[in-house]
């Protein structure tokens, strides 16, 4: 057995004692409870009636706390507006505020003499004081605080990515927060809405200042406990044990999920709910049919639905932290690529409607759309992940775009299957997210967007988090039903292989600026942004135009055959094949030669890739064969010769 730290006495100590003082007085109930009168003492008929009056009570306590609760735990997770910090400690306040001074607070707030209660009485003929509505009302004061906090906790830790892709589908808000929040935060909820009932049904203070001690009426069996104290303790201390039990019952069953996070979409493999069953490695679950990534997917049938054959243009003018305007006729599909930070996801998220840090003026057809919400634009979404509802089936995920606009049930899950099977992954059906692997996951993820029946279509990074061979199959299929998709389809990317392959254009963004709109032939022959450059795998080198070449930024010159006007800021790429490497300086035509040191050797498939760094240059990539650098006797700081022949460069203005 591994040897665990020794815990220090000073710490051990203190939490002993603490320990102890929390379980002393339960201790002391357990001891001065009369076991053989117990059963004598719960059934008086005045205790009988306290509890099925606290019953009463703390039942319609728990519904108006989520009747009123829910909404405002979800005002607090999702809505930025001023006096947030403030509406948040008036929901605290109950829990620290001293009973009596809740009740006392209540009675002049909706007393006979309070603000609130003349107008109540003589409007509606509701005297709330020294009745049972005063009751449910004390006991919502001090208990709906603790559904708020455990769900604002839930929900913040909601990612909102769910509910916008629930909204780029076609929901309504109302059937966002209904189908995709409340399922996706119910242990919280639940959690939540147990300590309210338990807070609720142990009511004290603010019930005798508020409603008084009226049997029958507004007596609660803790305002019983307090009564049998003076006539009959032992009779108090049964009642006060049937009181720990209900809440000890209530503090287990929730086994410490005070603020319970919110399901995610997959499970980790060897983690429960993971589908890791031995022979399964798709993670398929028991009963169903195996499915594995490399099982290759059926050629996709392009023709559209019907009812989905429209054809619709983009046009986009975006201002805020992204700054153009974009053009695309029906069936174009544009790859947007860029650094880090350059304005990709804002983008498409401008589109969608939902971010403020940009603003799109948005046509789809002869439809303008920017006045409305996410959820009527027909704009769908495929973020990253795919975003999968946890709680739905792969089916169910597909429909609900569907079935958000109106469709019936059934004629929704038939297009779902239809588009589950056209990609390849029908048999998964029934599963859920969490019993999907990656490539299984986002293929689902876009059926449901495809089966959604969209206008315009923003893929950010879709296969980004799929193994190579998952990617190209999935890749393939995707590229087949772009060809039939009517509308305009955006999709981020970071890979050079799927901007070529799926892209009938480059959109190239820098700091939320368009530096490059064209097609993947002509970005590769002449990227206009050295990171593009750098993506296809080229060397980049900005600069400045001189008579003969290029005058690097960082020191140096390039000699290019093609030189631009001097003085005008440009880029000179260099494609790695073109670059020579020597163990001694070369004679003969390459005019641009410099001596430099191997920094790094990497595969690229069959060839290998040597980055050289030299004082007179900036860092260079060459590729050569494994033989050649076997030859060269290259490793790590072995110094070398570069060379590059002036015809090899190519220099494109900035």
């Amino acid at each position: 057995m591994p040897n665990r730290p020794r815990t220090p006495l000073a710490l051990a100590v203190p939490a002993l004692l603490a320990v102890a003082l929390l379980l002393l007085p339960l201790a002391g109930i357990l001891a001065r409870t009369e076991w053989g009168e117990i059963g004598t003492h719960l059934s008086r008929p005045g205790t009988v009636e306290a509890l099925k009056l606290s019953l009463v009570v703390s039942f319609w306590a728990l519904g108006l706390s989520l009747l009123l609760g829910v909404p405002l735990a979800w005002l607090l997770a999702r809505v930025p507006f001023r006096g947030k910090a403030f509406v948040r400690s008036l929901v605290l306040l109950p829990m620290v505020l001293p009973p009596t001074v809740g009740g006392v607070a209540l009675l002049l707030a909706f007393g006979r003499r309070g603000l609130l209660g003349p107008w109540l009485e003589d409007t509606f003929g509701i005297i709330l004081p020294f009745h049972t509505s005063g009751a449910v009302l004390s006991a919502t004061f001090v208990a709906m605080p603790f559904l708020v906090i455990s769900l604002e906790g839930a929900l913040a830790g909601l990612r909102p990515r769910y509910e916008e892709t629930a909204a780029s589908l076609g929901a309504s808000p109302l059937r966002v927060f209904g189908t995709v929040t409340l399922p996706m935060v119910a242990p919280g909820l639940l959690a939540g809405a147990a300590l309210t009932w338990a807070r609720a049904l142990g009511e004290f203070g603010a019930t005798i200042t508020f409603a008084g001690n009226l049997p029958g009426t507004t007596q609660t069996l803790p305002l019983e406990v307090y009564l049998l104290l003076q006539d009959d303790p032992e009779a108090a201390t049964s009642v006060s044990l049937l009181l720990l039990v209900i809440a000890m019952t209530v503090l287990v069953a929730l086994r410490g999920r005070f603020a319970a996070a919110p399901r995610s979409g997959r499970a980790a493999p060897g983690t429960p709910g993971a589908a890791d069953v031995p022979g399964d490695p798709a993670g398929a679950g028991v009963g169903a049919v195996p499915l594995p990534d490399t099982a290759p997917a059926p050629d996709p049938a392009p023709a559209p639905e019907p009812e989905a054959a429209g054809r619709w243009a983009l046009h986009a003018e975006v201002d805020g932290f992204v700054r153009l305007v974009l053009d695309a006729e029906p069936g174009t599909t544009i790859a947007v690529v860029g650094p880090n930070g350059a304005g990709k996801t804002t983008l498409l998220r401008a589109l969608l409607g939902l971010t403020p840090r940009a603003h799109a003026a948005l046509s789809l057809g002869d439809t303008d759309v920017t006045a409305l919400p996410p959820h009527r634009r027909q704009v769908a979404w495929v973020p990253q992940d795919g975003a999968l509802f946890p709680h739905l089936t792969a089916l169910a995920n597909t429909a609900y775009g569907l079935r958000a606009r109106g469709v019936p049930r059934a004629e929704a899950r038939h297009t779902a299957r239809m588009w589950l099977d056209r990609l390849g992954v029908g048999a998964l059906a029934e599963r859920r997210p969490a019993q999907l692997s990656g490539g299984q996951a986002q293929r689902v993820a876009l059926a449901r967007a495809l089966a959604a029946r969209p206008r315009l279509l923003l893929l950010d990074e879709p296969l980004a988090a799929l193994d190579q061979t998952t990617r190209a199959q999935v890749r393939h299929a995707l590229r087949g039903h772009l060809a039939g998709f009517g509308g305009v389809c955006l999709i981020v990317t970071h890979d050079p292989v799927e901007a070529v392959s799926l892209a009938d254009r480059v959109l190239v963004l820098e700091d939320g600026r368009a530096l490059q709109d064209a097609s993947p032939a002509e970005v590769t022959r002449h990227p206009r942004s050295p990171w593009v450059a750098r993506m296809l795998g080229r060397n980049a080198w900005p600069g400045t135009a001189t008579g003969d070449g290029l005058a690097l930024a960082d020191g140096g010159t390039l000699v290019a055959a093609e030189p631009l006007p001097a003085g005008a800021a440009a880029l000179a790429v260099i494609p790695p094949e073109a670059v020579a490497v020597h163990r001694e300086r070369p004679g003969g035509s390459p005019r641009n030669v410099w001596p430099g040191t191997v920094r790094e050797i990497t595969a690229s498939g069959s060839r290998l890739r040597v980055l050289v760094t030299s004082d007179r240059v900036p860092p260079l990539v060459a590729e050569i064969t494994p033989q050649a650098a076997a030859d060269l006797g290259l490793a790590d700081g072995t110094p070398v010769w570069t060379g590059v022949k002036a015809t090899e460069v190519t220099v494109v203005p900035l």
